[in-house]
């Protein structure tokens, strides 16, 4: 059994293929999917197929590129999402000074604001950093995140400061990159990373793993992404998997 624990099957590029996407990854073993919140908009869509498929869960958050969208609207409908049964996590949240570093202080605001809504729900965090390491790092040590659990989402970092959140106690989620040919340091990370630190995802429709490659990504396809790892690792694809099932169960709180 295996679990994506990031994929946003929630966009209209799956809205007519829904059906044959779960079938599909059902099919490569992967028994549940987790999808992440963006904007408010798009939080209803989550609900909807949280509620009509049993093996969906979703987050609600938004993204440091949605930053504009965060109003105490939002903020208060995040707090009420976070009731439901099925929306087990506060995310997809952040730090991203990759495409905008002109509101870099607004970023760390939401972001903070957030922890805190995730720490009062008790809820644990799906973590957005991108070219942002040391600021992420900094805000979740201190606001200490790990208290409700924090999973490192497509992992970019070094070894190195994949131990300094490993030692934090976060989990490191690797996905589609690990398998690409030139990414030495998603390897070197995958090969270090605890086994019971590590956590499996796809960032579908994003970060397709080899041999797919090119085209679109689905949950499906976090077998490879399980298969390279255990390659890398030296040890068995079962093992892997076992683990990381286990993790994603411990650290969302799913049965």
């Amino acid at each position: 059994m295996l679990i994506d624990t990031h994929a946003h099957i929630d966009m209209e590029n799956f809205k007519n293929s829904f059906d044959d996407v779960i079938k599909t990854a059902e099919e490569y073993g992967v028994k549940k999917i987790v999808i992440p919140g963006v904007e408010p908009s798009g939080f209803d869509r989550i609900v909807e197929l949280c509620e009509k498929y049993e093996n969906i869960y979703g987050a609600a958050g938004v993204h440091p590129e949605e930053l504009n969208s965060y109003n105490e609207a939002a903020e208060n409908r995040i707090k009420e999402l976070l009731k439901h049964p099925k929306i087990i996590a506060v995310g997809e949240i952040g730090l991203d000074y990759y495409w905008d570093k002109s509101q870099i202080e607004r970023q760390k605001e939401i972001f903070e604001r957030q922890i805190l809504i995730a720490k009062q729900a008790n809820k644990p965090l799906l973590v957005h950093d991108r070219e942002a390491h040391q600021d992420c790092f900094e805000i979740l040590k201190r606001t200490k995140a790990q208290e409700t659990g924090v999973v490192m989402h497509c992992f970019s970092g070094s070894p190195e400061f994949a131990q300094e959140c490993i030692k934090e106690g976060f989990y490191i989620a690797l996905g589609g990159v690990v398998t690409f040919k030139n990414a030495k340091k998603a390897k070197e990370v995958a090969k270090i990373v605890p086994l019971d630190r590590l956590l499996l995802e796809t960032d579908a429709p994003y970060m397709t793993p080899v041999p797919f490659r090119g085209k679109e990504n689905q949950p499906a396809y976090v077998k490879f992404v399980a298969q390279e790892i255990a390659q890398l690792r030296g040890i068995s694809f079962e093992e892997v998997a076992g683990a990381t099932t286990a993790n994603a169960k411990k650290v969302l709180k799913i049965a």
